[in-house]
């Protein structure tokens, strides 16, 4: 539903490249990330680079989506429980990275 979810986060959709863009962007790039982050159920001894990875794209996530609470006003009530996914994905992400080493 990308109409939907991209209304939700607060995209306009244009015909043609705004949908070719949001379904490379959103489709392609999050399977990429979830079959990498699987990983390690086909290889459960490979698990330090999926999780590094998390922990580096949600830390990357948290700080460019925290600048934009302080760069920008007007951020939708939708907003906030999406960064504090992202804020948790993160610090979980870092328990479980240090606490494997």
């Amino acid at each position: 539903m990308p109409d939907k979810t991209s209304k939700t986060v607060g995209f306009t959709l244009q015909p043609g490249s705004g949908q070719s863009e949001f379904l490379t962007v959103y489709g392609g790039l999050e399977l990429a990330l979830g079959i990498a982050f699987l990983w390690p159920l086909y290889r459960p001894a490979e698990v330090a680079f999926p999780l590094f990875l998390c922990l580096l794209l949600h830390g990357c996530l948290v700080l460019f989506r925290t600048a934009g609470f302080f760069l920008y006003s007007g951020i939708s009530t939708t907003t906030y429980p999406l960064a504090a996914t992202e804020w948790i994905i993160f610090i979980g992400a870092a328990i479980l990275f240090w606490g494997k080493r």
